[in-house]
């Protein structure tokens, strides 16, 4: 699927900070998510580390799918997760629940 409103549901993105460190999330609202990071209103873990720059997101079916992607995506190392930019970026099909199982 594919992302073509950034006010959807479902969706697991990765946001790169003013610091370089990378920040993955769930949301059912995108838009409104990236604007309450913008705001300082979102995780804590993102309060004063804006600007932001979103590097990744990716729409599911189901709540369950997305949140199951955000665990896995959460629990690589940097590395890891730099590929999965990084192949969207170009275009790549990005496999994630069957990479990261």
């Amino acid at each position: 699927m594919s992302c073509s409103n950034l006010s959807i549901e479902h969706c697991v993105y990765i946001i790169e900070c003013k610091d370089g460190s990378l920040y993955t999330g769930y949301t059912n609202n995108l838009a409104n998510r990236l604007k309450m990071h913008k705001l300082g209103k979102g995780a804590k873990y993102t309060r004063g580390r804006g600007p932001f720059k979103l590097c990744y997101h990716e729409v599911f079916e189901t709540k369950e799918e997305a949140m199951r992607v955000e665990y896995k995506i959460k629990r690589l190392p940097r590395e890891k997760k730099l590929e999965i930019i990084q192949q969207q970026k170009i275009g790549e099909q990005i496999e994630i629940t069957e990479e990261l199982s």
